[in-house]
């Protein structure tokens, strides 16, 4: 599949259908009567299409011949139908009665031991036996039965219960299934109707039987066995009875084959020799002869002359008798003067038919009844009748009414007029006939032939498509030999060429515009492409006629001495001497004259025709140029077989003129595919054409002089040099199709010594001398690697494909079609070299490649344009997708070298992102195929050319190159267990979608942020992934294979780069790259393989360059150490044990320079690795920390030192960090309690900011998995608030944060991380705070972090307040590209804000208690907790419930429905309880000032409160006289958000609010809705009317207006609820206020077709008006009398906050409003 190649045709054969074996048991009759023989004939029938579709096959016994003992026959259907059935007629010996009469014993009868049955069975057997000696050779009609044949195949394939079985879908059956099926037919034997027995009667009872089954039967059976066939079986013969597996025994049963009569045309050429005639008997009409003849028989005889002795033996015998007779009878209905006939007579025509060659039929009248005076014969003549064999030298065929016959249809004709004329005339003109020639009726006489003959071959394009295709070899065939050979008509030369080319363009063209006929994969005609690949053959040459030859030579040489100007004078007279001289010149001329006529090969006439041709037969000739093309090629090919010139030099092999064509040929075919495709915009019609003459070229190869070919592939590229991405493609395709040739590497590659080089079978002196190819000495290495101009003249055919690579790589816009089209062509071509067998000695490969080293230059130079996530959309990684949506742009880690949120390979990755473009044009498996091909080249290329390489390559050169291994690394990265866990993930996938569906309207908000992903690529993967496990094993072997050789490769490279690059330049640029492609090589899932080999070559690095390592690469060393101690917890004994020694070796090395650093960035990775990893495996880890402490114990070398002490002073730290894991993993499905360890960790690493730092990020991690980048934003702020109080100790500049404080805009909780200070921890001791992220790009890397977090939280707020530390520091360091990039993010936020405004949805939060000393430490502890936006009480309420039921059990655990304060005295102390409240962020007055936007409502939160309603008498609901409410502050310890996501309970104030007071808050709330819905800026009167509806409808009336009653109908008798009474009733006042200018503003909004409803809202508000209006003006005296306290004249009253309860009394005066009275107060 590597290379480009032309599909073979198949082999041309006999058609064949869908081939049934059936074989007969037995016949036999209820009650077993035995009375005379029985004959069988059995057929198929189609009844939809109303034919009979095969011929007929004959059981009986005794046999005569050998092929008489077949009881089986093999049933061939081409088009399968469930209207199909088998038909058995029966037949039994002539004698006296009608059918039914004959039948009536087989009804009645049975045989039993009754003397009268069996005198009567006895008189039957002895009359049935009479009438068989005497009429022993006629037949008459019995009985039929039928099987419906696709009917018995599929209940056979049901009961079987077969799974590849296929039912009957629209009435057809497309497989006949291989199973085997013996049954029988019983009561469907018919009794034969005298006067309906032909076949049109046979198929309406077929269609009747279909419907009603109201038929006479005679009861019996038939066992049948049917079965599919396949191989052709033992003892089998040919329908013409040729043994086709003959074998060696006498006496065994042959199986003979059917032939089938297609009920549809079937389009194959004919393909073997068959000559048979069938003659099909249909009715006779003797009803008004004046004859007695009614029991009518009719011998058929085939007779080759007038004698009766002139019967020929070829009739087919039937089962009874020899295999061919001479003569055969037709079946005999009793008393019929006009019978109808059923009988198949098949006739083996002889090979040469003559005129004698005839028909004869014999009627007779046969005496059923013996007679006394009649003589011995039974048979009296009737007449005769005959049908010539032949008519106008054509056999007659058709149906045909004789003299004693009646017919009802025209004469047909299989043959068709068009061909039938062609042929003859082209018969006569070999010489086949005399003249004139008679043509049908017309006479042509020899001097109108050639005229005749031109109009038939123009006239062959109109035949039908069935005869032309039954035809076609010979039709072609004959129309080449015309093309060839100049024809001598009436002794003048004809040539038919141009007409003849033309009539073959013609077929070719009506052949592939037929729907019918089939095409391969790349368009050909199937039946063409056969032709010319297993029929065609050169045309014979003309027959050498020396004497008319020789008498056309002398009239021209004749004519040539004669005068030119007057023929009349004739020539001079001669004399002897003159005559010899002249009958030499005659020899000369002579032959001269043969070669002009006939020296014109047959690929140079058709090379002429096609470059001659005009019209529409020029089009179609380039429109159907493959054709044309291959049929060239096959001439050319079979010209130099015949005439032996292998051996010629390919430059002589044919004529200039011929070169000449050719080179017009192809540069008009060239022409033709650009005005296809620019005029006509028939891009797929230019491809194919394209295509064609690619493959050309291709062949031409392999026949012409190399340099020849080569010219015409420039011309083509010089017509085609067009920058269109569609002829681009083209180009390429063009390309990739001749690179695809056998000798390609010969015409490329220079070998040195001949027996390395692959076998070339046609070499040639061109292709040598332009295949040679030394390189320089003297020349630079690095050119090699340059696509340079002497590399495009030395290797023609890879320098343009190269080129065209290279200019496709650079395309920017619309070129993602060509870049894949020019990779895919190299990608193949290489694979199409490694799988070559000739090529596999490792010199060879070296110089293949050589040969692609420019190839190189170009992938690193397009490294930019590769796709380096290496992420084929497989299934499996979609699921990935689905549990993995990152949500921080992985841009903004540029700034720094780690990322803590993604493995550390990433992070090169991202960096090398920042250098070039940001999006990658290229698709991962584009990629992955350049980057195969350029492995392919580095694994392949000689390991000292690549060394001089390195050595000689510019350091960004180099740099290139390691990046471009990284990307290398991550394309083919082991995913093995990511291809075995598919199906698993697909399950997984289901269950969550199911999960989240059913968790109903509360999940609104996991299910926004999930729909788009769940609703597409889970459906995807659910669906699409049929494949089997044994499937997935491959897959995944396969994948595992490439990986790992893949790698090995690129660490194989790195080793050849570190030891070429001399050790003094081995610095920075070259270690630090190696080790930075090494460590990325640990971030992916690698083999075990893999795994060994790198970490031997980490070991030689440490070893060879530790002092660098370890005091150069501080952040590459701490990377080494995360990723070894990683692989010190795998499972995998191997990979570990590797892990050790390295880690060992690290510490070893490191021992005498920095140790306490490798000592606290192994912690600093062991507590990130922990943290971090879930599927942490910690027993192997602590198996692999006493590996370590073993190799400390036994370095004897090291014994004299602190290293043995150190280390394990070391190990038992880790295995405390270890300790830590035990517990987190307890908790693992509590997320709060998990983020509280985590959080108690690092609050214990506050000595230790490295670690803090640490345990702060993987916090951040936990809270990103689980979608709150709210908590995951804020620990990356506390970590880098961590940073800057390190960083101010350390560095004293103006634009840094002066530590935690310049934080608190952003959180106040940020100020517990200034808690460290220098009086604790000195940043300056060695390995404290070397991390890379203290420091300021580090700070920035965490503060964008953090940002990115925060917007994808929806605090854009919180991204400015980020933004102002970061700018100060860009700004310091001139980083405008950076500060271009914030202000666009700034501006993003911004946008945001005022895009969704209030439309944004923030957490939503909860008050949990839990009592009971089965919590531990949280008995009786309350927490706030924030659940994402939208939560509702029951999904928390459900999670906690079935989190702590798993733990403690059911029985154990009690939810307390209600927010009652709990009393621990009634509480089952071996229970736990949880309650659950829901609550809301409370603010004082004086805060809501502050506190503007939805924003700072949500943000910063202390405070909550919820209320529980009471009542005196302890009920929580009552009348609203008796309803209190109780009103609960909490506060928190922190401020939401934090680091975690629940926070302790540390203040709790309570306060009740009574019945009135419940009342005013009511009110209070109700006149807020309304003031909000009338005023908004955008009316929604859909709101509107939904809170008027609550305010004043109907139904409502009695809420408002039954607090009024209650609290407003009187004046309370205590003073001290007078003024709850007059504020409540100001409520009111504003409240009826509200009403009406809501019902106002309804006015405004309202459609025509509300006025009414209208109207209802505007009488239900002055309804409620009026009921109010005493209440309302009713006033307390006390309340309005004057207060006169003169020493508080220049004071003002001061109200405490925490009496809500009292109120400023001020005097108010309501102004008059429209529809409201007068009211004041």
């Amino acid at each position: 599949d590597a290379v480009e190649i032309r599909p073979i045709p198949d082999c041309p054969k006999e058609h064949s259908g869908e081939r049934i074996l059936i074989r007969c048991q037995a016949i036999k009759y209820m009650f077993e009567i035995d009375i005379e023989p029985l004959f069988a004939t059995m057929a198929l029938y189609d009844l939809k299409e109303k034919k009979k579709i095969s011929e007929n096959f004959y059981l009986h016994t005794p046999h005569v011949d050998q092929s008489s003992l077949a009881r089986a026959a093999i049933f061939s259907i081409t088009y399968p139908s469930p209207d199909i059935y088998l038909v058995i007629k029966l037949e039994k010996v002539l004698q006296q009665g009608e059918i039914t009469a004959c039948a009536d014993p087989y009804m009645t009868l049975r045989e039993c031991d009754s003397a009268k049955i069996k005198d009567k069975l006895d008189k039957l057997r002895g009359q049935a036996e009479t009438f068989c000696y005497r009429l022993g050779r006629y037949r008459m009609p019995f009985a039929w039965a039928m099987v419906n044949v696709m009917e018995v195949i599929s209940t056979a394939a049901a009961s079987m219960d077969m799974p590849d079985s296929d039912s009957l879908k629209g009435g057809t059956v497309r497989k006949i299934h291989d199973l085997y099926t013996s049954f029988d037919i019983r009561t469907v034997h018919f009794c034969q109707e005298g006067d309906r027995l032909s076949d049109e009667d046979l198929l309406k009872f077929l269609a009747d039987f279909k419907k009603t089954s109201r038929i006479k039967t005679i009861p019996g059976s038939i066992k049948l066995d049917m079965s599919p066939i396949h191989d052709t079986p033992q003892a089998c013969l040919s329908t013409e009875l040729i043994p086709l597996v003959p074998v060696a025994e006498k006496n065994v049963r042959p199986v003979k084959e059917v032939l089938e009569f297609p009920s549809s045309e079937v389009y194959v050429p004919h393909n073997i020799y068959r000559n048979l005639l069938y003659i099909y008997p249909q009715r006779l009409n003797f009803v008004n002869r004046l004859t007695s003849a009614r029991n009518i028989s009719i011998k058929i005889q085939f007779m080759s002359g007038e004698d009766p002795t002139s019967s020929m033996p070829v009739i087919f015998g039937k089962s009874s008798g020899p295999e061919f007779v001479k003569e055969v009878y037709t079946s005999v209905t009793y008393h019929n003067k006009s019978p109808d006939f059923y009988e198949e007579v098949k006739i083996a025509l002889p090979a040469r038919l003559t005129e004698k060659h005839h028909l004869l039929f014999t009627f007779y009248h046969i005496s059923c009844q013996h007679k006394q005076n009649q003589s011995g014969s039974c048979e009296n003549l009737i007449g005769y009748s005959w049908l010539p064999m032949q008519h106008n030298d054509r056999l007659q065929a058709g149906q045909f009414c004789l003299p004693i016959e009646k017919s009802d249809t025209e004469p047909l004709s299989y043959s068709d007029n068009h061909l039938e004329r062609f042929f003859t005339l082209c018969h006569a003109l070999e010489g086949g006939a005399t003249f004139p020639l008679r043509v049908g009726d017309e006479k042509i006489p020899e001097n109108k032939l050639e005229h005749e003959l031109k109009l038939s071959i123009i006239s062959l394009s109109s035949s039908s498509l069935d005869p032309l295709v039954s035809f076609l070899h010979l039709v072609l065939d004959k129309l080449f030999t015309l093309i060839m050979q100049p024809m001598l008509i009436a002794g003048q030369t004809a040539n038919l060429a141009q007409i003849a080319f033309e009539s073959v363009v013609s077929i070719v063209n009506s052949l592939h515009n037929s729907q019918e006929l089939s095409r391969d994969q790349q368009g050909r005609n199937s039946l063409l492409a056969t032709y010319l690949y297993w029929v065609f053959c050169l045309p014979d040459p003309p027959k050498e006629n020396h004497n008319s030859t020789a008498t056309v030579g002398s009239m021209l040489l004749q004519s040539r001495i004669r005068s030119s100007s007057n023929p009349d004078i004739p020539a001079p007279h001669t004399s002897v001497e003159d005559t010899e001289v002249q009958n030499i010149f005659l020899a000369k001329m002579f032959l001269l004259f043969f070669n002009l006529l006939f020296s014109q090969q047959f690929h140079e006439e058709l090379a002429l025709q096609m470059v001659v041709s005009t019209g529409v037969c020029r089009e179609n000739s380039y429109k159907y140029a493959w054709f044309f093309f291959e049929l060239l090629v096959k001439s050319m090919a079979q010209h130099v077989s015949q005439l032996d010139k292998q051996h010629v030099p390919r430059r002589s092999r044919f004529s200039d003129r011929f070169k000449d064509d050719i080179t017009t040929i192809v540069s008009v075919v060239t022409a033709e595919i650009g005005t296809i495709l620019v005029k006509q915009q028939k891009v797929e019609q230019a491809e194919k054409v394209n295509i064609s003459l690619a493959f050309f070229l291709y062949d031409l190869l392999s026949l012409m002089d190399r340099g020849f070919v080569f010219q015409l592939v420039k011309n083509y590229c010089n017509q085609v040099h067009v920058s269109m991405p569609t002829l681009i493609t083209m180009r390429l395709e063009f390309l990739r199709i001749l690179c695809s040739h056998e000798h390609y590497l010969n015409l490329s590659i220079f070998f040195s010594s001949p027996a390395s080089a692959p076998a070339s079978p046609c070499p040639s002196i061109s292709s040598q001398s332009s295949g040679s190819c030394s390189f320089q000495e003297q020349q630079r290495f690095l050119a090699l690697f340059e696509l340079s101009h002497d590399f495009k003249q030395q290797h023609y055919l890879t320098g343009l494909l190269l080129t065209e690579l290279s200019a496709a790589l650079d395309m920017e816009s619309e070129g993602a079609k060509v870049q894949r089209k020019a990779i895919n062509a190299v990608y193949s071509l290489l694979c199409s070299h490694d799988l070559d067998q000739r090529c596999m000695k490792p010199e060879i490969r070296a110089k293949m490649a050589a040969l692609y080293l420019p190839l190189v230059g170009i992938i690193i130079d397009s490294t930019n344009y590769l796709d380096f996530t290496g992420t084929v959309h497989t299934h499996s990684q979609i699921l990935d997708d689905l549990e993995n949506v990152p949500p921080i742009n992985q841009s903004v880690a540029m700034a720094i070298a780690g990322n803590p949120f993604n493995t550390l390979g990433r992070n090169v990755l991202v960096s090398m992102a920042s250098m070039g473009k940001s999006v990658a044009t290229l698709p991962a498996d584009t990629s992955r195929n350049l980057l195969v091909c350029f492995l392919w080249v580095m694994k392949n290329a000689e390991r000292s050319l690549i060394q001089r390489w390195t050595v000689d390559m510019p350091p960004s050169q180099l740099q290139k190159l390691l990046e471009l291994l990284t990307i290398c690394i991550s394309c083919f990265e082991y995913r093995v267990c990511l291809i075995a866990q598919a199906l698993q993930k697909s399950q997984q996938a289901k269950m969550q979608l199911e999960e989240a569906l059913l968790k109903g309207a509360g999940a609104r908000g996991e299910m926004m942020n999930l729909s788009s992903q769940l609703h597409t690529k889970l459906f995807a993967c659910c669906l699409c992934d049929t494949r089997t496990k044994a499937e997935l094993d491959q897959e995944a072997l396969i994948s595992g294979n490439l990986a790992t050789e893949s790698n090995l490769i690129v660490l194989n490279l790195l080793e050849t780069i570190v030891q070429a690059v001399p050790l003094a330049d081995c610095k920075d640029s070259v270690v630090g790259g190696v080790l930075k492609v090494l460590l990325h090589s640990l971030t992916c899932n690698q083999s075990t393989t893999f795994l060994c080999h790198t970490f031997s070559t980490l070991r030689a690095l440490v070893v060879k360059f530790g002092d660098l390592l370890f005091e150069e690469e501080a952040e590459q060393c701490a990377d080494l150490c995360q990723k070894v101690l990683q692989y010190c917890s795998s499972p995998v004994d191997e990979n570990r044990s590797e892990a050790c020694a390295t880690l060992y070796l690290i510490m070893r090395y490191s021992y005498s320079n920095n140790f306490s650093r490798v000592k606290m960035q192994v912690t600093m990775s062991l507590a990130s690795l922990v943290g971090k990893s879930s599927d942490f495996q910690e027993e192997h880890l602590r198996r692999s920390l006493r590996t370590i402490l073993a190799y400390a114990e036994e370095d004897t070398e090291m014994q004299n030192t602190q290293l043995p002490s150190q280390v394990n002073e070391l190990l038992k730290n880790l295995n405390s960090i270890l300790s830590d894991t035990v517990k987190m993993r307890e908790f693992q499905e509590d997320p709060e309690m998990l983020m509280d360890l985590m959080y108690r960790i690092a609050k214990g690493y506050q000595t230790s900011p490295d670690l803090r730092l640490t345990w702060l990020q993987n916090m951040a991690e936990k809270h990103n998995n689980r979608k709150c980048y709210t908590e995951s934003a804020m620990c990356l702020v506390h970590a880098a608030a961590l940073v800057a109080e390190y960083l101010s100790m350390l560095e004293d500049h103006k634009y840094l944060p002066v530590g935690s404080v310049t934080f608190q805009n952003i959180s106040p909780n940020v100020l517990e991380e200034s808690a460290v200070s220098d009086d604790i921890l000195s940043p300056d001791e060695d390995g404290v705070c070397s991390g890379r992220y203290f420091t300021e790009s580090g700070l920035v890397g965490l503060l964008e972090q953090a940002a990115e977090l925060f917007s994808s939280g929806g605090l854009y707020e919180a991204v400015n307040e980020v933004y102002k530390i970061i700018v100060p520091i860009l700004e310091a360091h001139r980083d405008f590209r950076k500060l271009g990039l914030t202000h666009n993010k700034l501006q993003k936020a911004f946008d945001n804000i005022i895009q969704k405004g209030n439309k944004r949805m923030f957490g939503t939060y909860f008050r949990v208690a839990f009592y009971g000393s089965t919590f531990g430490d949280l008995d009786e502890r309350e927490f706030i907790y924030k659940e994402p936006a939208i939560t509702h009480l029951p999904e928390i309420s459900h999670r906690l419930e079935n989190f702590y039921s798993q733990c403690f059990g059911d029985d154990t655990l009690v939810m307390i429905k209600d927010s009652s304060p709990v009393d621990r005295a009634r509480l089952n102390p071996n229970k736990a309880y949880i309650q659950i409240t829901y609550v809301e962020p409370y603010f004082d007055d004086y805060e809501m000032k502050d506190r503007m936007t939805n924003f700072e409502k949500n943000f910063n939160l202390r405070r909550f409160m919820y209320t529980t309603p009471f009542t005196k008498s302890g009920r929580p609901r009552g009348e609203l006289n008796e309803q209190y409410k109780r009103k609960t502050i909490l506060t928190t310890m922190h401020a939401f958000p934090y680091v975690k996501t629940r926070i302790n309970v540390i203040q709790k104030e309570e306060f009740d609010l009574t019945p009135i007071e419940v009342a005013i808050e009511d009110m209070q709330k109700k006149t807020r809705e309304l003031a909000v819905a009338t005023h908004r800026e955008q009316p929604d009167a859909k709101m509107l009317q939904m809170v008027l509806q609550g305010s004043v409808g109907a139904t409502v009336n009695q809420g408002p207006l039954e607090v009024a009653q209650v609290f407003l109908n009187e004046i309370p008798a205590d003073p001290k609820l007078f003024r709850h009474h007059n504020k409540l009733r100001l409520c009111f006042k504003e409240f009826i206020m509200r009403c009406g200018e809501a019902v106002e503003k309804n006015k405004h909004l309202i459609t025509s077709d509300q006025k009414e409803y209208q109207s209802e809202l505007k009488k239900n508000y002055n309804r409620l008006r009026e009921s109010l209006r005493p209440m309302l003006e009713r006033k307390i005296p006390e309340l309005y009398k004057p207060i006169i306290r003169p020493r508080l004249e220049n004071s003002s009253l001061r109200i405490p906050r925490s009496l809500p309860n009292l109120i400023r009394t001020r005097i108010v005066t309501f102004p008059r409003l429209a529809g409201c009275g007068n009211f004041s107060s």
